[in-house]
């Protein structure tokens, strides 16, 4: 029996089957966005609020870290909020299933997720992405470690110089990038279309991340240029002052509900 669509008095008790996967086109990612800058264009005010969060905990995570002179560990900071990004963007998730059903939407409605039927499987797959970006924490922690040993930069002049012109800062560089790619595969590969899912059907976390890993392999090329124009979204939208996340977190958001129903096997 094919995955059924969630209601609220369903069991959860019925045995798990995965929904089929389709192969998808560059063509594809672009209706994604384009449908993503629709729902954003729809209701703009409604989720405002929400993606002024990420802004504010980016410059907070970096004024901490600056605080405690561990500027090497800013970057990563930084940079790892993309492997929560699907986790951060569940609310635009529900708000633009709701307008695909022609349901009304206000910003509260972004909350409702914590009444879905899945939230078990929700807060499982919260857990996952969590303990995988603490992971790319310690693991750039650890490449610091094993790179500069425990010189600790005064001022983020003298780390950017440390980085910037000597063999060991290009290493760290090159190693840190390398690392963090590998967490950002796997954290693509598991969730680039699992919450959106278990917002959409009844399927257990493992059983989410199990169809996204499954549409990575069956869209590989498609799926690495889609985290492709996520990244360099992010980076645009960090610039300055990750003030353009404001737009860029909703509309990729939106978008990822969208790429999810196209991957997705009614």
């Amino acid at each position: 029996m094919a995955v059924e669509k969630i209601t609220a008095a369903e069991s959860m008790s019925v045995e798990e089957q995965f929904p089929s996967v389709r192969s998808i086109t560059p063509a594809d990612l672009r209706d994604a966005l384009q449908s993503g800058l629709d729902d954003f264009r729809a209701k703009p005010s409604h989720i405002f609020l929400l993606m002024i969060i990420y802004p504010i905990v980016g410059l907070f995570s970096a004024r901490m870290v600056g605080g405690q002179d561990v500027w090497y560990l800013v970057f990563p900071l930084m940079s790892g909020f993309a492997l929560i990004g699907p986790l951060a963007a569940i609310g635009l998730y529900e708000l633009s299933r709701r307008r695909e059903k022609g349901l009304s939407i206000a910003w509260s409605d972004a909350f409702n997720v914590v009444r879905s039927p899945n939230i078990v499987a929700i807060i499982v797959l919260s857990i996952v992405l969590g303990a995988i970006y603490i992971a790319w924490i310690g693991a750039a922690q650890l490449i610091y470690w094993l790179i500069f040993g425990s010189l600790v930069p005064e001022s983020a002049g003298q780390f950017l110089t440390e980085v910037l012109t000597t063999p060991r800062g290009w290493a760290l560089v090159v190693v840190g990038c390398g690392v963090g790619f590998v967490f950002a595969l796997v954290v693509l590969a598991i969730s680039a279309i699992s919450f959106p899912m278990l917002l959409d059907r009844k399927i257990s976390a493992m059983g989410a991340m199990f169809v996204s890993a499954n549409a990575f392999v069956v869209n590989p090329f498609n799926m690495l240029l889609w985290g492709f124009i996520v990244t360099a979204l992010l980076i645009v939208g960090s610039v300055p002052f990750f003030i353009g996340l404001a737009v860029v977190m909703p509309v990729l958001g939106h978008a990822t509900w969208h790429l999810y129903r196209k991957v997705v096997v009614d």
